[in-house]
């Protein structure tokens, strides 16, 4: 009867999270950790592994949690996330386009350059959509007194805005001239993208001896993506049919984990863990958005950690964890590619200059293109210092973490779509035992108001543009231990 109601549980938890829209509380777009217990310590368990989630972190620390499943959920909110813009565009309304044109003349008729300032209106914008529920699950079975296998399902993070407020000054094709009524944040309606990236974790880990461990996970990836309102970006695509359709798209890929977890000396553990870079299939509807054709591979980490046992004093845990969003062209490379390089060579031709020369419009800087431009993310580190201490029969945790800023302040315009700018996370958790073989887990993370202000580079620097998000979540699971 238990077996059986555990197979249910285990069948339900799976088919949640492979339903539910994932976002979670992020370090750019990654989740700040995994498991309920890891939550409560700002997401550091390099170290210290507590339950069958802890593959998702380190593979290796599944060889000292016992057999065990953890299920649980989120209720997640992101807000308020938004933009505020200031300053007043560079040209009003009515200006004719020969104003931006080479020789005054529009359209060209051969070897004039035209360059038409877009500009998003003044104003503050709110997205929409503030609360989300995230289900996760684990389970550990021990193979024999050395070694297990786990399986861990669960979301890394995510992105989701909905802009249906805003607007934008450019030119009006219709009309020849400069409009400041395009309605939309990017003047082609509702702005804004969805990204939900879920892991399926296949864990096996051996102990090496009492004290330490290897594992090894092959990892499932599988990501949900959507975005609209970016035609008014089209003339700097690739391939503008496939940018901004509001169409679900979806790809796959496979990917892996390794990781050590040891005592180096009596009482202070030591954990590593790396995670491979993830080629994912192609957003074929977003060709013309993403670099490369359409790619948007999983960036690879680096995580190490320490883990010190104070006794009835508690323990502190320290992490140090590495995102590599540079593996990922769509991700880091600079909007500015759009634009000609250093040399004065253009690296994105847009249709009206095309014709003016006579030649096809594009170039390997052009959203989609093989150098296309991207959201301009920059490298992180993440630093996750947590204490946790047993009190009656209770264990209390808390944590604080920092990040360094993913996003330049010449990248907020892009990034209005993603406004992942969150640097410090606060948290705090609980585990009460039931009976003698379940237990209660809870946590509660706070992430302050963080905001990054840059040019808009395609008026010049006339507007200045904010970008912020203040994050919170709390997290309840439920363990059996068998």
């Amino acid at each position: 009867m238990r077996t059986a109601f555990r197979k249910s549980l285990l069948i339900t938890a799976v088919a949640g999270v492979l339903a539910a829209p994932v976002a979670q509380a992020t370090n750019g777009y990654f989740a700040h950790g995994y498991s309920t217990k890891e939550k409560g310590l700002a997401g550091a368990g390099t170290a210290l592994s507590q339950d069958a989630m802890a593959a998702a972190t380190n593979p290796a620390g599944m060889a000292f949690v016992g057999e065990r499943m953890d299920i649980g959920i989120a209720l997640f909110s992101p807000s308020p996330r938004g933009y505020t813009v200031t300053g007043a565009p560079p040209a009003p309304a009515g200006t004719p386009a020969s104003a931006f044109c080479s020789g005054g003349v529009f359209p060209p008729t051969g070897g004039e350059t035209c360059q038409f300032p877009f500009s998003v209106n003044p104003g503050s914008v709110e997205s929409e959509n503030d609360f989300f529920l995230i289900p996760y699950f684990g389970i550990n079975w021990n193979l024999d007194a050395q070694s297990s296998v786990g399986l861990s399902t669960y979301g890394n993070g995510g992105l989701d805005t909905e802009y249906k407020g805003g607007s934008a000054t450019t030119l009006n094709p219709g009309t020849g001239v400069i409009d400041d009524t395009l309605p939309g944040t990017f003047g082609s309606g509702t702005a804004g993208v969805t990204l939900a990236q879920l892991f399926v974790n296949a864990s096996y880990a051996r102990k090496i001896d009492a004290d330490s461990a290897w594992g090894a996970s092959l990892i499932f990836a599988f990501q949900r993506f959507n975005a609209q309102g970016l035609t008014g970006f089209g003339g700097f695509s690739s391939d503008p049919a496939n940018m901004g359709v509001n169409q679900h798209d979806y790809s796959n890929g496979f990917g892996f984990k390794l990781g050590y977890q040891g005592e180096i000396v009596e009482n202070l553990s030591f954990g590593i863990s790396y995670q491979s870079e993830i080629s994912m299939s192609e957003f074929d509807i977003y060709s013309g958005l993403f670099a490369e054709g359409g790619d948007f591979d999983i960036p690879s980490t680096f995580s190490i950690g320490l883990a010190y046992d104070y006794g009835d004093a508690g323990t502190v845990v320290f992490d140090i964890q590495r995102i590599n969003y540079s593996d990922v062209a769509s991700v880091s490379n600079s909007i500015s590619n759009v634009f000609p390089d250093s040399n004065n060579v253009p690296q994105c031709v847009d249709p009206v200059n095309a014709a003016s020369f006579g030649i096809s419009p594009g170039g390997p800087g052009c959203f989609g293109g093989a150098r296309g431009a991207g959201f301009g993310w920059e490298d992180i580190n993440i630093f996750k210092l947590g204490y946790q201490v047993k009190i009656d029969d209770n264990t209390h945790r808390f944590g604080y973490s920092h990040s360094d800023q993913p996003v330049p302040e010449a990248e907020t315009l892009f990034n209005i779509l993603a406004p992942a700018v969150m640097q410090d996370h606060i948290t705090y958790g609980l585990t009460m035992p039931v009976g003698t073989d379940q237990e209660f887990n809870l946590s509660a993370m706070y992430a302050l108001k963080e905001t990054v202000k840059g040019a808009n580079p395609f008026d010049q620097g006339a507007t200045q543009i904010e970008i912020e998000m203040t994050q919170w979540e709390l997290q309840a699971g439920w363990a059996w231990k068998y």
